[in-house]
């Protein structure tokens, strides 16, 4: 099983694929996880695809996201990975 950690960090925002981007480490090395809009309206209360609603989502339920994001890093063992809404709704 991967070792992951999520350091603390303010999401990044992106525009062009409306999703918020955060820091991971996976055995040690640097990566990048992501979650969409879409899956921050849908299942974690996002107002809209603003960027202060989305951090507003994000921060309210960290804790949730990170965990289906080490879920999918370790399913996939992907180097980065984009949670979107099937996830969160796969993840139950």
């Amino acid at each position: 099983m991967p070792e992951i950690s999520f350091p603390r960090s303010v999401p990044a925002y992106c525009a062009a694929s409306l999703t918020l981007s955060c820091p991971a480490t996976v055995n040690g090395k640097p990566t990048l996880y992501s979650i969409t809009a879409e899956a921050l309206e849908t299942h974690f209360g996002a107002r809209s695809p603003r960027e202060e609603d989305l951090v507003r989502a994000f921060t309210s339920n960290r804790q949730r996201i990170e965990h289906i994001a080490q879920g999918l890093f370790e399913l996939t063992q992907a180097k980065e990975i984009v949670l979107r809404s099937g996830h969160i709704r796969f993840a139950g």
